[in-house]
């Protein structure tokens, strides 16, 4: 369950060229301060990934584009494209609040917190690019490797004057084995147990798509966005709440 040193690559390409279910438990959000995480393997050398989610569309939970994530029809995509082709001001600025934003997860094993298992945590892409420069940095090697990865220092707030928190990373000295606080069985168990991705989250339909659209257009009220950023996930209003936790 070695990183697969050519996806990273390939993300920190994608990345550079373009300029820029699960229960309330799974998911884990840093706390203000200083906290120690670990980035755990996953079978297919990718634990980096990456989801498009809308959000703002009425009282709806955010949900999975059908677009940016499957490559099927997606009416809201499509309802965007045409509010920045109309080009006014109010247009331009519905369709960036609609429009899809991407996030990212990782599994993770929380020092001090091992008890807990496997958890998700959820960031943005200046944390991501911070992840994938460590990967990439041939000083740590596989900073995910179960014997001797390395662990991160996590530091999460925000700066004096700062309007968002920020999320500083520094890689451990020396490399550690995963499972200092655990037996092997333990160790194994966990890792065998690290969630699906796909599972997390909801996949909408187009129609179901559409017909959210729909009720959003027919209720009058385009330039009042609600400002509630949720993950949808199963209809779970616990978990949809984990979830809006999880962006701050």
């Amino acid at each position: 369950m070695a990183l697969d040193m050519s996806k990273m690559k390939a993300k920190m390409d994608k990345l550079q060229n373009r300029g820029g279910g699960g229960n309330r438990s799974q998911f884990w959000r840093p706390e203000d301060g200083d906290q120690t995480i670990r980035i755990l393997p996953t079978s297919d050398g990718d634990p980096f990934k990456s989801f498009f989610f809308h959000y703002n569309l009425g009282r709806n939970a955010g949900f999975l584009s059908p677009k940016r994530n499957f490559g099927e029809d997606d009416p809201l995509n499509d309802f965007v494209s045409s509010l920045f082709q109309e080009g006014t001001t109010e247009s331009v600025d519905v369709a960036k609040k609609l429009m899809a934003k991407q996030r990212f997860f990782s599994p993770v094993l929380v020092r001090g917190e091992e008890e807990k298992g496997v958890r998700i945590w959820g960031y943005g892409k200046q944390v991501y690019e911070q992840l994938l420069n460590l990967v990439l940095n041939p000083e740590y090697g596989d900073i995910t490797d179960v014997n001797a990865g390395t662990d991160l220092h996590l530091n999460y707030g925000k700066p004096p004057g700062a309007s968002f928190p920020k999320t500083q990373l520094t890689p451990a000295r020396k490399e550690t084995s995963l499972c200092t606080e655990m037996g092997e069985q333990q160790c194994s168990e966990m890792l065998e147990n690290i969630p699906e991705f796909d599972s997390l989250f909801e996949r909408k339909s187009p129609q179901d798509v559409q017909r959210m659209l729909d009720e959003y257009l027919a209720s009058g009220n385009a330039e009042e966005l609600s400002s509630e950023t949720e993950y949808g996930n199963k209809g779970n209003s616990s978990v949809e709440n984990a979830f809006k936790e999880l962006m701050g």
